[in-house]
């Protein structure tokens, strides 16, 4: 997986941009982009070429993604989802996950971390 965050997220801050166009596909590879990442959680871009994925893993926090581009099978707790743009996923804490890009596909991941 290869990581565009470089400097801290500070080029996102109180500005607008878009998302979807804010990370790039590259063949063969995910890519990330960090653009938030505080002691509450962390937001971060993803961009997944056809066949990439992530491994099956669990989470000690509820962790949510939405669906910038193209489709993907999000695999939790054994049961397969299929999601495409502008779909949303919570994937519970502790409950195992996977996903693999069905086609090239972006997603937007939101991790915010609980104190319970």
């Amino acid at each position: 997986m290869s990581d565009q965050s470089g400097a801290q997220a500070r080029e996102f801050v109180a500005k607008a941009f878009n998302p979807e166009t804010t990370v790039q596909y590259q063949d063969h590879a995910v890519v990330s982009k960090q653009i938030l990442n505080k002691k509450a959680g962390t937001l971060t871009l993803f961009a997944f070429d056809k066949g990439e994925g992530l491994s099956e893993h669990t989470a000690p926090f509820d962790a949510s993604i939405l669906i910038l581009d193209g489709r993907a099978e999000i695999t939790i707790g054994g049961k397969v989802h299929p999601v495409e743009k502008n779909e949303f996923v919570i994937m519970p804490a502790n409950v195992a996950h996977s996903l693999k890009a069905v086609e090239r596909f972006k997603m937007l991941l939101i991790m915010i971390r609980s104190l319970e």
